[in-house]
């Protein structure tokens, strides 16, 4: 049986924004605070996130929106198929709220519903913030 879960949270910056950085590879790195992320805006386009921990395909892309990408990481066994996550981008005061849905993760990536804040959001809304404070200065 697989897992299926929604996260969401208000990042403090555009949708295009986010949007952009999440499909080019310097800014998801440091957005996401680790060394390497290799990342593509084209559909059919494979990416790797968090030093290798994480490969995919982008599945589908709506510019600005929304986000579909196949997506595994080193805890899936070769015997596992990919998981799906679904990134949505919706404008909010103050920033964009972000929603991300994970599905058809294996039964033993229970981790990854908290993963996603820890790792994703959290420094996202620290990279994002850090832009905004460098460009009104």
């Amino acid at each position: 049986m697989s897992l299926s879960f929604t996260v969401s949270d208000t990042i403090p910056a555009s949708k295009e924004a986010i949007y952009t950085a999440w499909l080019d590879s310097e800014q998801h790195a440091k957005m996401t605070n680790t060394s390497a992320a290799r990342a593509s805006n084209k559909v059919g386009d494979t990416f790797m996130a968090h030093d290798d921990y994480i490969t995919g395909i982008n599945l589908e892309l709506t510019p600005f929106s929304k986000i579909v990408q196949e997506w595994r990481s080193l805890d899936f066994s070769d015997e596992e198929e990919s998981s799906v996550i679904t990134v949505s981008l919706e404008a909010k005061d103050g920033g964009t709220l972000i929603t991300l849905t994970h599905s058809k993760l294996p039964a033993h990536c229970t981790q990854y519903e908290s993963g996603w804040q820890t790792h994703y959001f959290e420094p996202m809304k620290k990279y994002f913030a850090g832009l905004k404070a460098g460009s009104s200065s």
